[in-house]
């Protein structure tokens, strides 16, 4: 029995998340079909995490179990060949029998985009939180920093979060402009909790645009509230950028 490893790239535009969900079109349902089309098994797929609706990936990683004895460019390419072009397989690779795309994972880094100008963009519409108003970019870095290290984010947790716990340690978080008018916020973490990473960045925009001072921010983080925290930043603009193991 061969594990393969993919390392997939989508849009999550037109899909209700990665999660197979009965009668709705998701991206993991989609690509087990077209892995079991190839393969002519019935598969598991197995992904590192779960993105909701609407959340892109520019890393996500599965991995399924085969009898198949197909050579591994050939299945890329096949499944490339098969998969809509918002769903691109990235890589393929055999690893060893124990490896589980989730639980061998270390870490896991989202991003999220953020475009600052006055004017919306056609193009860009679906990957960057449209924000007209002026950002203090050096207030939400102190905040920032503040999250770094072992907490609890039941501030920033959403309520139908099913976790046993809510502790969860920020190796990395960067908040940065990028070509002028996109602020890109980099969350990396050895695990997310539901919609933790939106509900961070709608309070730190809360804390750029002025309407949360810094101390009221750290008073959200402590309270372990979600009540208290700032709006969850919309789906669009999160991406799954890199799973590490």
């Amino acid at each position: 029995m061969r594990n393969i490893k993919l390392t997939i790239e989508y849009d999550g535009t037109a899909y209700h998340g990665w999660q197979i969900q009965p009668g709705l079109k998701t991206i993991q349902g989609v690509i087990r079909e077209r892995i079991s089309q190839i393969t002519q098994e019935k598969i598991n797929l197995l992904g590192a995490g779960r993105t909701d609706a609407g959340v892109h990936a520019l890393g996500q990683v599965a991995n399924f179990h085969t009898e198949s004895t197909i050579d591994l460019i050939a299945l890329q390419r096949g499944l490339n060949s098969l998969l809509a072009p918002d769903i691109v397989i990235k890589g393929v690779d055999e690893v060893e029998e124990g490896f589980h795309a989730r639980f061998s994972a270390r870490s896991k880094v989202y991003e999220y985009h953020i475009l600052n100008q006055p004017y919306p963009s056609a193009i860009g519409r679906n990957y960057a939180w449209f924000i007209p108003h002026e950002i203090d970019l050096t207030s939400m870095q102190k905040c920032g920093r503040l999250l770094i290290g072992s907490h609890d984010f039941s501030s920033f947790r959403a309520s139908g979060d099913e976790s046993r716990h809510s502790i969860r340690e920020v190796i990395r978080l960067e908040i940065e402009q990028r070509g002028g008018h996109l602020i890109v916020v980099a969350i990396e973490a050895n695990a997310f909790l539901r919609e933790m990473v939106r509900s961070i960045v709608g309070t730190l925009v809360a804390v750029g645009r002025g309407k949360t001072s810094v101390e009221e921010f750290e008073e959200i983080f402590q309270a372990r509230d979600r009540r208290k925290a700032g709006m969850t930043a919309p789906a669009h603009g999160l991406f799954l950028a890199e799973v590490k193991y």
